[in-house]
């Protein structure tokens, strides 16, 4: 371990904290431990509270970071941002141009996919949604890849190409004549819309638009976990539902 290094702390209760190496006191329940004792560890091992309690401490991974950091608008939660990766097909060394960036969660699974060859442009109105994110996204060590812009995107886009349009925005249909612009053929524009009527609205203003794009595909995505016992596997009753509709357009 490094001082300043991030790391995940597991206790056996299976709680996790997620903390910076350094000399001083860290407070739980379970006890008081002394982070500057990480620096004599590595991932997979364990370090003691003062009341005896082991905490295990690994690598903090994408998911850790998004869960413990600071919030402030609603993000997209892990499974509608794993659709827009996979289906959009963005991969390293992509340049993908987002708005807004809200707390940065989405942005921060972007860095992570794009890697440190890719750029994520994100535009941002609000000074306090971008000063949220611009912190996090520090936090998740992506600075060197992420730019964050005070700017209204409905205004223009200020980059002359761009592989990918990603939007967490109320009316994404204003974003389509700067898309067709600067988007590369076979690149993806992505809408994320939380209601049905955004979703019609962007279709009317898409007609327009038809001969740029392929047919759009939208999809919602459910997540239902799964109780399994010794002798009983059921549907868990409380699921993660409705979220938002992600629309996909490629361009020709």
């Amino acid at each position: 371990m490094r001082e300043g290094e991030k790391v995940l702390l597991v206790d056996p209760r299976g709680k996790r904290y997620l903390v910076t190496v350094s000399n001083r006191e860290f407070h739980t329940d379970l006890g008081i431990l002394n982070l500057g004792e990480l620096l004599e560890k590595d991932y997979g091992d364990t370090i003691e509270s003062h009341r005896g309690e082991k905490f295990r401490i690994l690598k903090p991974d994408i998911n850790d970071i998004v869960a413990k950091m600071r919030r402030g608008p609603q993000i997209i939660h892990p499974k509608d941002a794993g659709i827009i990766m996979a289906y959009a097909g963005i991969s390293p060394g992509d340049t993908v141009i987002e708005a807004g960036a809200g707390s940065g969660a989405l942005t921060i699974f972007l860095a992570n996919i794009v890697g440190p060859g890719g750029r994520v442009i994100s535009y941002e109105i609000r000074e306090d949604h971008a000063e949220i994110a611009r912190k996090n996204i520090e936090l998740a060590g992506f600075s060197d890849r992420v730019t964050i812009k005070l700017k209204d995107i409905y205004e223009g886009i200020d980059e002359e190409r761009a592989d990918h349009i990603v939007l967490d925005l109320p009316q994404p249909e204003n974003v389509l004549p700067h898309a067709v612009k600067v988007l590369r053929p076979g690149g993806y524009f992505v809408a994320y819309t939380p209601c049905a009527n955004q979703v019609h609205r962007f279709f009317q203003a898409f007609q327009g638009y038809r001969e740029h794009f392929m047919k759009p595909r939208v999809v919602e995505v459910l997540v239902r976990e799964q109780e399994v016992k010794k002798d009983c596997m059921r549907p868990k009753t409380t699921m993660l539902a409705h979220t938002g509709y992600i629309t996909f357009l490629r361009k020709l």
